[in-house]
């Protein structure tokens, strides 16, 4: 027998996704991931300015820290923090460090509208550096000093970043993807950080291993609770008249609105029913045309709500967003999605609170368990304002 074929890009060894060319092996798996690869153009050391308009808070400053020693003593780090604890933020020191000794960094994420996002975020932060983005469709420049990317760009740098940060690794298309995962642990030639607001069991016993480190942050940064999603049980149509009835109650009072469904058709089919009833809307999907656009229009407060998909589940942040999730019972609704949706109500200093309501016939075990795990996180805070004022 010949020796067994291994793909060297993403670790395959399945012959039922190995075919073969004039006898030839090649991987069926990760054939679709082509294109240029960055190139290893030497770097140096460099001036890097760190520019926030706010301050972070202790525990941020305390992880911020640690992360940054655990990558000087080469300690690969998990940050399992809450959504809307700031782990972006916790991120920045690291980030600017290597960026300073002239290494190769990148920032990974699943899903494109999030790079897109993170990408002017940094470009703020750090406005002396070249902070690049590379996602499908946008690949002309592949370095810079700091590389914003889709997990999916991962195959464009073999053995290349020194410090490879990954926010979001339990989000689709990521999660569960062992292609995606084998390039991300090709692509890291030093170390790496990832963060979630909902890792895995398997991911967190993984950093329970030598030259790993797992942090945990359980509060916001402003250090109000996660809002606790409330339920109403009921048939599709009831759902529907109430979520209409609640639309037009945020409108009145001049909150914007998320409203999620498990699928493309849905987002159509309920925006047609809601925009009868209820002006300056839309809905976003992934297929949905001139998607950017309709998001900026909400953001900037053109439009009153969006029916949309999980497209919208992560990455954004807008001030007194309410969140309603139509049929939250779903099997594409597992308590870690509905966790990260719930997440989206609450998160500025100046609007700390939101409502987040489950519409469903039934309680499904993603949708307790999700109430369970904020109601469990936000017990935490009553502990950390009376260490607060201790100090």
């Amino acid at each position: 027998m010949g020796k067994r074929f291994v793909c060297e890009r993403c670790g395959n060894s399945d012959e039922r996704y190995i075919g073969r060319i004039n006898g030839r092996p090649y991987c069926r798996k990760c054939i679709s991931f082509s294109g240029e690869e960055a190139s290893f153009e030497p770097k140096e050391e460099k001036t890097v300015n760190l520019s926030l308009s706010y301050s972070l808070s202790r525990q941020q400053k305390e992880l911020s820290d640690r992360v940054l020693s655990n990558f000087i003593e080469g300690k690969d780090t998990l940050i399992y923090a809450v959504c809307g604890s700031g782990k972006t933020e916790i991120s920045f020191a690291v980030l600017g460090y290597a960026m300073s000794k002239g290494l190769r960094v990148g920032f990974a994420l699943p899903r494109r509208d999030v790079v897109i996002e993170l990408f002017l975020r940094l470009k703020e932060a750090f406005p002396s550096n070249k902070i690049v983005a590379v996602y499908g469709g946008h690949t002309s420049a592949l370095e810079g000093d700091c590389v914003i990317l889709t997990t999916h760009q991962l195959f464009r740098y073999p053995n290349y970043f020194d410090l490879l940060v990954m926010d979001e690794v339990d989000a689709f298309p990521f999660k569960g993807s062992d292609v995606l995962l084998s390039m991300f642990k090709r692509s890291v030639k030093g170390h790496f950080v990832m963060m979630s607001a909902t890792p895995s069991k398997q991911l967190v016993s993984s950093f329970r291993a030598p030259g790993k480190e797992m942090l945990t942050l359980h509060t916001r940064f402003h250090r109000h609770p996660i809002p606790v999603p409330t339920l109403c049980l009921g048939p599709p149509l009831l759902q529907q008249a109430t979520i209409i009835r609640k639309l037009r109650q945020f409108q009145k009072a001049g909150k914007p609105a998320f409203v999620f469904v498990p699928s493309i058709a849905e987002s159509e089919s309920l925006y047609r029913k809601t925009s009868i009833f209820c002006e300056k809307g839309n809905f976003v999907n992934s297929k949905r045309g001139g998607r950017e656009k309709i998001i900026a229009d909400f953001k900037a407060g053109k439009l009153n709500y969006l029916i949309t998909t999980a497209v919208l589940e992560r990455g954004i942040t807008v001030k007194g967003l309410q969140v309603l999730i139509c049929n939250a019972d779903s099997p594409i609704y597992d308590a870690a999605s509905l966790i990260q949706i719930s997440g989206r109500a609450g998160r500025k200093k100046d609007a700390p609170d939101g409502e987040v309501i489950f519409f469903a016939k039934t309680e499904s075990k993603g949708m307790l368990d999700a109430r369970l795990e904020i109601q469990r996180c936000n017990m935490f805070l009553p502990k950390l304002l009376q260490a607060d004022k201790g100090k």
